[in-house]
């Protein structure tokens, strides 16, 4: 039987905003995250992280302005049916994009080790959107920026899970 697969289109442009978006909730989890600790260390790695999803930001808004700069054909295309991952796959994947506020998720009654885990989690998934969306965005739009942003969103992984080591040796 014949696989029949849809013509799907996937705004790269659209692709930037919501990359824009993981990234401003990601840097307000952080900042929430930051408040909650009295330990200065732990408050601080935190608001680095909040400073390091900012910068982020900015590169998706400055990689979005320069595909709209580009010609309009760059900004909806079909690619090849071999690299399109499933449409509502890839939506369900920007956890810090598709929630309100995910700051939110933060009461105060976490422990520290709560809080380190569930950043990890949101890191890990926000690599997995991005891997996701590098077969979509051309290399003349700054695909080779989304390795950098991959690479320093797993140094934040790496920078987490040593915090979350040091605090699980503490309770111990």
């Amino acid at each position: 039987m014949e696989r029949i697969v849809p013509s799907i289109e996937f705004n790269a442009f659209e692709a930037f905003e919501i990359a824009e978006k993981i990234e401003r909730n990601g840097a307000g989890f952080y900042r929430r995250a930051a408040e909650l600790f009295d330990d200065p260390h732990i408050s601080k790695m935190f608001r680095q992280l909040a400073d390091w999803e900012k910068g982020h930001q900015q590169l998706f808004a400055d990689m979005r302005k320069q595909l709209f700069q580009q010609s309009s054909k760059l900004r909806t295309f079909r690619p090849d049916d071999s690299l399109l991952p499933d449409a509502q796959a890839m939506a369900g994947l920007a956890v810090f994009g598709i929630k309100p506020d995910p700051a939110e998720e933060l009461t105060g009654k976490e422990s520290k080790a709560e809080i380190i885990a569930k950043a990890i989690e949101k890191e890990k998934d926000s690599i997995v959107y991005y891997t996701g969306l590098k077969g979509f965005v051309p290399t003349r739009a700054g695909k080779d920026k989304l390795d950098d942003i991959i690479a320093e969103e797993m140094r934040h992984i790496r920078i987490l899970n040593q915090s979350l080591r040091q605090w699980q040796e503490l309770d111990l």
